[in-house]
């Protein structure tokens, strides 16, 4: 019998959530997502010494340090592009997170350096976070055929706000919901009952049943049972340890999400305004939480990262 990461290549896109490449090429995703945490980790690490000197040289003497990032995440995300064969995503810096304009402007930048480098625009997702700014700033950059992946996703309200700006692409954070709720009420949820899971499975049915071009991307899992309750979803993007953990584990994969039953699920379609997307957000405690903290927490490795670099350049 396939083994269970096999069982789900077969049922939905797999993408390694990792930028360690010698796991990409262990477990051969379609994909790969990165975030400034994964970008923080391997460039601490004197494997990749190489890559993010070459980053600083390509920058250029005088080169601000957005441009060096910018130039790092480029960097990382092409040798990226060398192992799997679809997307990479790479990040618009966390501090510009309410900021649509500043957003859109990085973004820019950073797809105009992959295309010189001669990568097609196709095989990058700019990730961005899912504030309405970020939303917004994406539904632009979707209409210039920059396609996006919106981030630190925890809310119904902010799935519908993304499938309206028609992005390319949501990552609904299954792990840090269930986070939120094992801390809140101290219990244990497994299978369909883990809130995460019921976050992607409910917006996935929603998507289908009107349906929105946007996928799907269940991420930030805590153990594989997350991961197989939502078989099926569009994609999922997994760590290397849990990647490891399917691999080495029989059994069957049945399908969980599937658009024929999508289509059966109940619900209304709904449209949000700013207003009625902050009033939804601010009514839900998790959601508000955890996109907040998340923003934080990618902003604090940028700067590691920014120092990480200053201290290289001497």
């Amino acid at each position: 019998m396939p083994n269970q990461l096999e069982q789900l290549k077969t049922l939905t896109t797999v993408v390694a959530d990792t930028g360690d490449f010698e796991s990409m090429k262990a477990f051969m995703p379609q994909d790969a997502t990165t975030n400034p945490s994964l970008i923080l980790k391997a460039a601490a690490s004197p494997t990749y010494d190489a890559l993010v000197d070459q980053a600083i040289n390509e920058a250029g003497a005088g080169a601000s340090m957005d441009v060096i990032i910018d130039r790092l995440l480029v960097t990382f995300g092409k040798a990226i592009l060398e192992i799997v064969p679809g997307r990479v995503s790479s990040e618009v810096d966390a501090r510009l997170s309410f900021d649509s304009a500043a957003t859109i402007e990085r973004a820019r930048s950073i797809i105009t350096m992959y295309e010189k480098d001669g990568v097609s625009r196709d095989r990058i997702l700019i990730k961005i976070a899912s504030t309405w700014e970020g939303i917004k700033a994406a539904e632009a950059l979707e209409q210039e055929g920059i396609h996006c992946n919106l981030t630190l996703l925890f809310s119904f309200a902010q799935a519908v706000a993304c499938a309206e700006a028609k992005v390319q692409l949501i990552s609904p954070f299954v792990g840090r919901i269930l986070d939120w709720h094992k801390k809140n009420t101290g219990k244990d949820y497994v299978g369909a009952e883990d809130p995460g899971v019921q976050s992607v499975t409910e917006i996935y049915n929603y998507y289908k049943k009107f349906g929105y071009v946007t996928e799907v991307m269940g991420a930030s899992f805590r153990n594989t049972g997350e991961i197989l309750e939502l078989a099926g979803c569009d994609l999922l993007t997994i760590s290397p340890a849990l990647l490891q953990q399917l691999a080495d584990t029989e059994g069957e994969v049945p399908r969980k999400l599937d658009p024929a039953i999508a289509a059966q699920s109940e619900g209304e379609k709904i449209s949000l305004d700013e207003k009625t997307f902050r009033y939804q957000m601010n009514e839900d405690a998790m959601a508000t939480e955890k996109t907040a903290e998340g923003i934080r927490n990618f902003a604090a490795d940028i700067v590691k990262l920014e120092k990480l670099i200053a201290e290289k350049q001497g």
